[in-house]
């Protein structure tokens, strides 16, 4: 019995990203040329997302500052998911849908990237998040599935939205880590050429 649901989890996971491939290769492009635009131009990007998100935040932040596959110098992305006093003083201060938008504004320039991640699109504090980014003249790379969600509707023709085309939030995370990897990935080579991956 528990063999069976294995079996299954492992072919719907296979089955859903080779069916999002052609779908999703186009917007994760786009992604790509935002962010080496923007890094090429000594910007940051900004990550933020809650639960299993957050740690797709910290996990894409840990491969540009440190490495994804190769040696090169440290790239600047931020995860706004780690710093628990600033995470619980705005959350027990202000309220828990502030404590993205609050780093948004501490951190966020005119031409940074906001990582934004939402398996259903209607995270309200990484909608908070996202609405500060814009009033800073920043892009915005939301990650999401479920058809989008609110943040779908807020994003501009400047934004890319990467949406997995699943309405079950295991698949459409394990979808978002190889959207990570293929982000890590298209930045070193946008940056430094291609290598033995190619």
């Amino acid at each position: 019995m528990i063999n069976q649901r294995i079996l299954a989890h492992f072919h719907e996971s296979a089955e859903l990203k080779i069916q999002a491939a052609s779908l999703m290769a186009q917007p994760i492009a786009q992604a790509v040329e935002l962010m080496f635009v923007a890094l090429s131009n000594g910007n940051k990007i900004l990550a933020c997302g809650n639960g299993g998100s957050a740690a797709d935040c910290q996990h894409f932040a840990a491969e540009l500052v440190g490495r994804f596959e190769r040696e090169r110098l440290p790239l600047p992305a931020l995860a706004l998911t780690t710093d628990t006093s600033i995470l619980t003083a705005i959350g027990n201060d202000y309220s828990y849908q502030e404590i993205f938008s609050k780093q948004v504004q501490a951190f966020g320039q005119s031409g940074d990237i906001l990582l934004a991640l939402s398996t259903s699109g209607n995270s309200s504090n990484v909608i908070a998040a996202i609405d500060v980014a814009l009033e800073r003249d920043m892009r915005i790379v939301a990650l999401t599935g479920k058809g989008g969600g609110a943040i779908g509707k807020r994003l501009t023709d400047a934004d890319v939205h990467i949406c997995v085309p699943h309405d079950r939030t295991a698949r459409i995370q394990e979808v978002h880590l190889l959207t990570i990897h293929c982000l890590c990935d298209g930045i070193d080579v946008a940056l430094f050429g291609g290598d033995a991956h190619d």
